[in-house]
C-alpha cells in the first residue's frame, strides 16, 4: 500500500536539508584550506650581502677570491711597497682608492693581514718578517682611515709574516706572491647601525680625488 501524500513530501524537504548542508560544509572546508594555505609563508630568499660587493671589486681588476670566512682582495707587496719598506708607494693610491670607495658603503667588518717571504731580513728598521707584515698591514689601515674615511672600528690588522705563504718560497716568483697584503672582507653585516657617510666628511671627497696621503 502507498504512503499518504504528505509523508512524501516530507521525505523530500528531509533530503533537501541534508543536501544543503553538506554544500555548506563544503564551503567551509574550502575556506579554511584557502584561509590555512595564505598563512603559510614560504621563507624569504636570504640576500648574500657580498654578492654586489664582489661584483663591484671584480669590475676593479683586483686579485679576489672567495673564501670560508668572506672575500680577500691579496694585493702583491710590488704594488703597495718598496723593497722592506712599510710606506705605501703613491702609485698605489688609485687602486686604494677604488677598493675604498667599495669598502666604504657597507657596513661588514674588514681584516688587514701582511704576508711576507721566508727570506730573512738583514738590516733596516725591522727586525723580522713578522714585524714587517704587520707594519705594511698598520700603514694601509691609517691610510684607509685617515685618507679614505673608513671607520676605525671596522677594521684589524695582522701579520702572518713568512707563515702562511701562497706559494713555494723556492723560487723568486713564488716568493713574490708570497709577499702581499690581504684585505679580508668577513660575510657578516656586524655593525647593524652603520652609516655610509659618518666618518667622510666633505673635505675629505675633494681630497680624494686628489689621492693626496695626509
Amino acid at each position: 500500500m502507498p504512503e499518504p501524500e504528505y509523508f512524501q513530501a516530507e521525505a523530500g524537504k528531509h533530503d533537501r536539508w541534508m543536501v544543503s548542508y553538506v554544500d555548506v560544509l563544503t564551503i567551509l572546508l574550502v575556506l579554511f584550506v584557502t584561509v590555512a594555505a595564505h598563512g603559510i609563508q614560504q621563507p624569504a630568499a636570504r640576500h648574500d650581502p657580498l654578492a654586489d660587493t664582489k661584483e663591484k671589486l671584480q669590475r676593479q681588476g683586483v686579485d679576489l677570491k672567495v673564501a670560508p670566512r668572506g672575500l680577500v682582495i691579496s694585493i702583491p707587496q710590488a704594488v703597495l711597497f718598496a723593497t722592506a719598506d712599510d710606506r705605501i708607494s703613491s702609485t698605489a693610491w688609485p687602486m686604494i682608492s677604488g677598493i675604498a670607495g667599495v669598502l666604504r658603503d657597507m657596513p661588514n667588518k674588514v681584516e688587514l693581514v701582511g704576508h711576507a717571504d721566508a727570506s730573512p731580513i738583514r738590516g733596516g728598521r725591522f727586525r723580522s718578517n713578522w714585524e714587517l707584515s704587520a707594519a705594511r698591514s698598520l700603514r694601509l689601515l691609517e691610510l684607509l682611515t685617515e685618507q679614505y674615511g673608513l671607520l676605525e672600528a671596522r677594521l684589524s690588522i695582522a701579520g702572518q709574516g713568512p707563515y702562511s705563504p701562497k706559494s713555494s718560497n723556492d723560487t723568486a716568483d713564488g716568493r713574490a706572491s708570497n709577499r702581499r697584503v690581504e684585505i679580508l672582507i668577513l660575510n657578516d653585516e656586524t655593525l647593524p647601525d652603520f652609516q655610509a657617510t659618518a666618518a667622510w666628511p666633505a673635505r675629505r671627497l675633494a681630497e680624494t680625488g686628489r689621492h693626496e696621503h695626509p
